[in-house]
C-alpha cells in the first residue's frame, strides 16, 4: 500500500480530542466477535494480549460484550451481566491504559440472532415480534442448528432489558473502561426494534418511527444516567444485509434515529456505511454525508476502508475517524504500516478467527517480524 505523500500530512494520523479523551490518531479499532472469552465469557490474559498488541490506535472498541443471558447467541464471547465479568475486563483496560490508548465497551443484545440452547432458562429468543430469521443456521453449544421463531417481548419485559444495559454501563464504569459503545447494529436486538422488517409491533414500540426508535432512545438515556453522553458512542448499520436485515423504509428510519440522537451530544455517531459486509440493495447506500447533514457531532465511518479512502473520508469532512476491523486482526501494527507505507499481512483464513485459542488471534507478525508477510 502506498504511503501518504509527505507534503500532504496524513489527517487519518492526527490526533482528535473526544470529550476530553486525546487520541493520538483517527485509526479506530472495530468491534471483532473473536470467542476467546471460554464458556464463562470471563475476560481473560489472552485477550489482553490481543487488545494490548493493536493499542498504536487511537481507540479501541472491544468485541461485543452480552448484557444478560438471554442476549447471548454466540459461542465464547464475552460478557459483563455479573460481577466477575466486569472485574475481568480490569486487566484487560488497565493493560491497554499502559499503553496510552483509550478502550471503549461495546454492550450487546443479540435477540432473535440467538438459540435457546445459549440459555436455556430463559428459553426461547426475543425480538420485537416473532418473526424468524432467515439465515443458514446458528452456531450453538450443541452445534449447528436451524434459526428458532422468537418470543415477541411483553411490553413490561422491556424497562427490563433497558436495566440490563444500564447495570452493564456501571460495571464498565468500575472496569475501567473509558466509554462504552451500544451496538443498535447488524440485526440484533436494537437494530430489530429501529427496523420495520423486524419491528411489526402496535403500541409504544412499533409503527411510527418514534415508536421504532423508543428502545434505543430508553438504553441512551440509561447510559446516560451512569456516563457523561461525551462517552456514550452508538453503531448503526443503515445498508447492511447481516442476519435477515433491510428495510424498504431505511433512509428515513436512520436519518430520523440520528437526528433524534444529536440531542444528546454523543462521543459519536459509528455508522457502518461501507457495502463489504452485505448490502440490502433497497435504494441507494447510505453516505456518511447524509447522516452529516442531521448529526452534528463525531462520526465514524466503517466498513470496508483502505488507508486510501479513510483518508479521503477524513480530509473531505465526511468522517472524524474510520474503524478498521478485518485489516486489523491482520495487522497489529496497523498504523505504523500506515505511518510507513509498509504492505499490509494477508487476510488470514477465516476459519481461523473462532479457534477460541491463540492460533489467529495474537499471532500476527509485526512488519519486519520473520513470519511478516
Amino acid at each position: 500500500m502506498p504511503s501518504i505523500s509527505k507534503n500532504e500530512p496524513s489527517a487519518l494520523l492526527t490526533p482528535f480530542e473526544m470529550d476530553g479523551l486525546l487520541l493520538k490518531n483517527r485509526v479506530v479499532m472495530s468491534p471483532l466477535t473473536r470467542s476467546r472469552a471460554g464458556v464463562e465469557r470471563m475476560a481473560n490474559s489472552l485477550m489482553a494480549e490481543y487488545y494490548c498488541q493493536r493499542a498504536s490506535v487511537g481507540l479501541i472498541i472491544t468485541e461485543a460484550t452480552v448484557v444478560s443471558k438471554q442476549g447471548i447467541g454466540w459461542l465464547n464471547s464475552p460478557g459483563i451481566y455479573t460481577d466477575a465479568q466486569g472485574e475481568a475486563w480490569k486487566s484487560v483496560t488497565s493493560a491497554v491504559h499502559a499503553k496510552g490508548t483509550p478502550i471503549f465497551l461495546q454492550l450487546w443484545h443479540c435477540g432473535r440472532a440467538s438459540h435457546t440452547s445459549f440459555h436455556e432458562q430463559e428459553g426461547l429468543p426475543v425480538a420485537p415480534s416473532a418473526i424468524k430469521l432467515d439465515g443458514d443456521g446458528i452456531h450453538t453449544p450443541i452445534g449447528k442448528q436451524p434459526y428458532e421463531t422468537p418470543r415477541a417481548l411483553a411490553i413490561e419485559e422491556i424497562p427490563v432489558i433497558v436495566e440490563d444495559y444500564r447495570r452493564a454501563a456501571e460495571r464498565a464504569l468500575k472496569a475501567g473502561f473509558d466509554g462504552v459503545e451500544i451496538h443498535a447494529a447488524n440485526g440484533y436486538l436494537i437494530d430489530q426494534f429501529l427496523q420495520s422488517r423486524t419491528n411489526h409491533r402496535t403500541g409504544r414500540y412499533g409503527g411510527t418511527l418514534e415508536n421504532r426508535f423508543r428502545l434505543l432512545d430508553e438504553i441512551v438515556r440509561a447510559l446516560r444516567s451512569v456516563w457523561p453522553a461525551g462517552r456514550v458512542g452508538v453503531h448503526l448499520a443503515p445498508n447492511g444485509n447481516f442476519n435477515d436485515m433491510g428495510s424498504p423504509d431505511f433512509r428515513e428510519t436512520f436519518l430520523y434515529a440520528a437526528r433524534q440522537l444529536n440531542q444528546y451530544k454523543l462521543a459519536y455517531l459509528h455508522i457502518v456505511d461501507g457495502l463489504a459486509f452485505g448490502f440490502h440493495g433497497l435504494g441507494e447506500p447510505m453516505t456518511l454525508a447524509e447522516f452529516r447533514t442531521v448529526f452534528n457531532g463525531p462520526l465514524m465511518g466503517n466498513c470496508g476502508y483502505t488507508q486510501e479512502t479513510a483518508e479521503a473520508a477524513i480530509q473531505g469532512h465526511q468522517a472524524d475517524m474510520i474503524s478498521f476491523g478485518r485489516p486489523i486482526i491482520s495487522n497489529p501494527d496497523l498504523v505504523e504500516r500506515f505511518a510507513n507505507g509498509w504492505p499490509l499481512n494477508a487476510q488470514a483464513d477465516m476459519k481461523v478467527w473462532y479457534s477460541f485459542d491463540a492460533a489467529g488471534y495474537t499471532d500476527f507478525p509485526r512488519y519486519g517480524d520473520p513470519a511478516a508477510g
